[in-house]
């Protein structure tokens, strides 16, 4: 047994996340002979960029967006919409659409923005409807079709049905950026830096720390054990996860916002 080392910054793990989530046979089953749709999310758009080998814009390819300090959202003119594939092909159909024809085979990828051990996902949601994982939730749960959800450690809150008992938009006083909800998903299959390693190399993998300052906040710490070839195959995917580039995220103009927050 060998083990080995590393941290990864954010825009590393979501490449890591990316991948494995790609190669899942249930991903690869839905995307070649089923339906797929691959809902907005940065995160999510390392998954896309994966499945298809075409570069995708990442800063436009999700709707809520924690940047420059604040939760917000993107510029609705330049944001994209969620990717839907049916028997391989992408589809120009909306994705609401596409879903109530789910199955139990089809997959839908959502992130999250917080996650705890119990396995619970929560997702910060600002619009009436619940957003994305609102409208989403009863087909899924209807249809009994998968629900993957890539989300880094750096996301690893200490209880996840406590944080969202005290959000909601209409019992928040003020706000430093978006006032939102948090929807609690139980049911979604979470995979953390710590699965995407297990699926792609069939090592374990240990957090074993968090952190850090001068552009690495939001690094994760691993030790990851496995037999030597697993090690050296596991290296050589961390030195090419390094020379990943971080990207911008342009949210909307402050003027335009209806609810303007107290920044």
């Amino acid at each position: 047994m060998k083990t080995c080392v590393f941290t990864l910054l954010p825009v590393e793990s979501k490449r890591l996340l990316g991948r494995a989530v790609a190669q899942m046979a249930c991903v690869q089953r839905a995307y070649q002979h089923g339906r797929l749709i691959v809902a907005g999310g940065t995160t999510n758009a390392y998954v896309l960029e994966e499945l298809t080998g075409e570069p995708v814009a990442k800063g436009s390819y999700t709707a809520g967006v924690i940047t420059e300090g604040v939760a917000c959202v993107t510029d609705a003119t330049t944001r994209q919409a969620p990717a839907v594939f049916v028997n391989g092909a992408r589809v120009e159909r909306p994705w609401l659409e596409v879903l109530q024809e789910f199955t139990a085979d089809d997959v839908f990828v959502k992130g999250a923005n917080a996650i705890d051990l119990a396995g619970n996902a929560g997702v910060l949601v600002g619009a009436a409807n619940g957003g994305t994982i609102g409208q989403a939730m009863g087909y899924l749960a209807a249809s009994g079709a998968r629900l993957i959800m890539p989300v880094g450690l750096e996301k690893l809150v200490p209880d996840v049905g406590q944080a969202a008992a005290v959000m909601g938009q209409k019992q928040i006083d003020q706000h430093w950026g978006m006032a939102c909800g948090l929807y609690v998903v139980t049911t979604g299959q979470i995979i953390t830096e710590i699965e995407a390693l297990a699926g792609l190399f069939c090592v374990e993998a240990t957090a074993v720390a968090a952190g850090g300052v001068a552009g690495s906040e939001g690094a994760i710490t691993l030790a990851v054990q496995g037999n030597e070839e697993a090690i050296t195959a596991v290296t050589e995917l961390v030195c090419e996860l390094k020379e990943e580039q971080p990207f911008t995220v342009e949210k909307r103009n402050c003027q335009e916002c209806s609810n303007p927050c107290a920044r």
